[in-house]
């Protein structure tokens, strides 16, 4: 559990909340969750991730609560999560069926299948566009529903893996079969050494930018870790559950939108001639995340004497929960221990 800051009395703590609707009604102006989850749907994704939980409209409902705080967020949507009655578990997805709806490789300049630059900030000009300021949100679905009219419709076909094709020539390794459920680190405490479907659990809930800024630190300040984005694909998955009455039949109850991304690196063993690989899969449209938890993947399955490679340090300090609930905690009352090191000063400056 989280530490939570509260301090104060009964009045002061109630006059503390009605303040946090006065900093939000600076306008007459409101944003709708519908909204939020539309036009800032990367922010949603997020949430969701980090939360551990597929609800665009609730993580949408939880920004608006705390003002757009991430940490915040996530933390409401965690509690909401709890409440909930884990009814069904799905059945295994297979992402080699993803209704894809973006697709690059920095491997390969040719891929089966092709190329899909898709919705991408990574080729615009980085400027303010004041006009945003100006726009009109009809016109802007105007214009969406133009260009969809404008394209043809074409069959879904799924998209071979890029690293399919490196397996098939004996250059990596193929992950040994394992059809043991995954350790569920929602149910059950995370242990060391962790399993490998505990630690991409972990870092999928992982804080953002924690998790990019130790994959930063692989990449730039220890060692020589430069991977290769051997596949990014972004899309649609259908869920399926088991049908209680007739065993080996399924029923369909929707489809979620994820990221998934498959890293290229050197083998630890040098005169090994394979390519190694890191995997990362989050909720939603979150490639950078994605991309930084493929990296710390790959480090933590080699080890090392770096702090992206020490498994404890990084699965342990990353959860965007307990990290700021924890430094959130510094705000309660310690009296009693400041009091202790202040006499402990004044003792030692006394008898010196």
């Amino acid at each position: 559990m989280a530490y939570v800051a509260v301090s104060g009395g009964k009045e002061a703590i109630e006059e503390s909340i009605k303040l946090l609707d006065y900093y939000r009604s600076g306008t007459d102006k409101d944003i709708d969750v519908e909204a939020i989850e539309k036009k800032l749907s990367l922010l949603v994704d997020r949430v969701m991730s980090e939360a551990g939980l597929y609800s665009k409209k609730y993580a949408a409902l939880a920004i608006k609560q705390c003002e757009g705080a991430v940490e915040e967020a996530v933390f409401l949507l965690r509690a909401y999560r709890s409440t909930l009655t884990r009814n069904y578990y799905t059945n295994p997805v297979s992402t080699n069926d993803m209704r894809v709806v973006r697709r690059i490789s920095a491997a390969f300049k040719d891929i089966e299948g092709g190329q899909i630059l898709g919705a991408t900030y990574d080729y615009t000009h980085r400027l303010i566009n004041f006009e945003i300021d100006k726009e009109s949100s009809e016109e802007l679905q105007q214009r969406a529903q133009g260009m969809a009219v404008e394209q043809t419709p074409q069959d879904i076909v799924p998209c071979p893996r890029v690293s399919d094709v490196l397996k098939t020539e004996g250059l990596i390794d193929r992950t040994p079969e394992n059809n043991n459920p995954p350790h569920d680190v929602t149910v059950n405490m995370l242990e060391f050494p962790s399993e490998r479907s505990a630690r991409l659990q972990t870092l999928s809930r992982a804080d953002t930018g924690f998790i990019s800024g130790l994959a930063y630190s692989s990449l730039r300040g220890f060692g020589q870790l430069h991977p290769t984005v051997g596949e990014l694909r972004c899309g649609y998955v259908e869920l399926y559950v088991p049908y209680l009455s007739n065993e080996g039949e399924s029923i369909y109850i929707g489809e979620i939108l994820i990221t998934e991304v498959e890293c290229f690196n050197q083998a630890d063993d040098k005169h090994q001639l394979k390519i190694a690989v890191g995997y990362g899969a989050v909720f939603g449209r979150n490639e950078n995340k994605a991309i930084s938890m493929a990296v710390l993947d790959r480090e933590l399955e080699s080890g090392g004497p770096y702090p992206a490679q020490n498994e404890e340090f990084v699965l342990t300090h990353g959860d965007s929960l307990e990290m700021n609930g924890f430094i959130s905690h510094l705000k309660l009352p310690h009296y009693v221990t400041f009091q202790s090191k202040l006499d402990a000063v004044r003792k030692t400056r006394g008898a010196s």
